[in-house]
């Protein structure tokens, strides 16, 4: 089993990390990098994630504002990884308070069928 190197991504404008305590992955700010290149560190920190072993993983999206398409598709990605290891579960936690995790959540679903979405009580 590896460790993760790079446990946490910051910038002005966002930070992604991985907390070993509650094997938790939080998104925060606002991700709007220009196309998939730009998104290569989150996808380590993901694949990291992922290599881990861990039979469940908890994404909490509850502070991420905005996450443009290059975004959604990075983290549409992950969810398929993440599909095609039997053993994981993945439960991804959101906020209706923020309009584009209604309808985009539901669609991650639609990827893996057994990904449990949670909404936060606003």
């Amino acid at each position: 089993m590896q460790q993760i190197m790079m446990m946490r991504i910051e910038t002005e404008d966002y930070s992604v990390w991985y907390s070993l305590e509650d094997n938790t992955l939080y998104f925060r700010g606002s991700l709007r990098l220009n196309g998939i290149q730009e998104y290569v560190p989150v996808i380590q920190l993901l694949n990291q994630v992922v290599e881990q072993g861990k039979t469940a993983i908890i994404i909490n999206l509850c502070q991420l504002e905005f996450l443009n398409s290059s975004g959604i598709s990075v983290l549409s990605k992950f969810v398929i990884r993440v599909r095609q290891k039997n053993n994981m579960q993945m439960v991804v936690q959101g906020s209706k308070a923020i309009p584009w995790q209604g309808k985009s959540l539901k669609n991650l679903q639609k990827l893996m069928p057994r990904l449990q979405l949670e909404w936060e009580a606003n």
